[in-house]
């Protein structure tokens, strides 16, 4: 009897392209690449009626995908209340990056 079985390696080589973006003139960095079960979980939980569900996932996606430096700066400016950021505009930003990251060519191991 043939066993059925397929080596996934180490998982897929991504890029180091830095991701980044500019808000209210500060630069945010991101990691160059990210889990793909944030994506997941983002998707699974973007369907919720209830907001305060949604509104978690949003944190801990943006606290995912920004480097620890620019996250505490991030979330500084959204609590700030002379710098308004929309709830539009964190959804601009989270589609973009949800963008970037599910995008971003990867190399599989066959491929290194």
């Amino acid at each position: 009897m043939t066993n059925r079985f397929k080596d996934f390696g180490a998982g897929s080589a991504v890029t180091d392209t830095p991701v980044s973006f500019k808000l209210h003139g500060e630069d945010f960095e991101c990691y160059p690449a990210l889990q793909g079960k944030m994506l997941l979980d983002l998707v699974a939980n973007s369907d919720e009626n209830d907001g305060a569900a949604i509104a978690k996932t949003i944190d801990s996606f943006f606290k995912a995908v920004l480097v620890e430096e620019s996250y505490a700066r991030f979330d500084i400016l959204l609590r700030d209340p002379t710098r308004i950021v929309s709830v539009e505009t964190l959804g601009e930003i989270t589609s973009w990056l949800v963008e970037e990251y599910s995008s971003r060519p990867t190399a599989g191991p066959e491929d290194l």
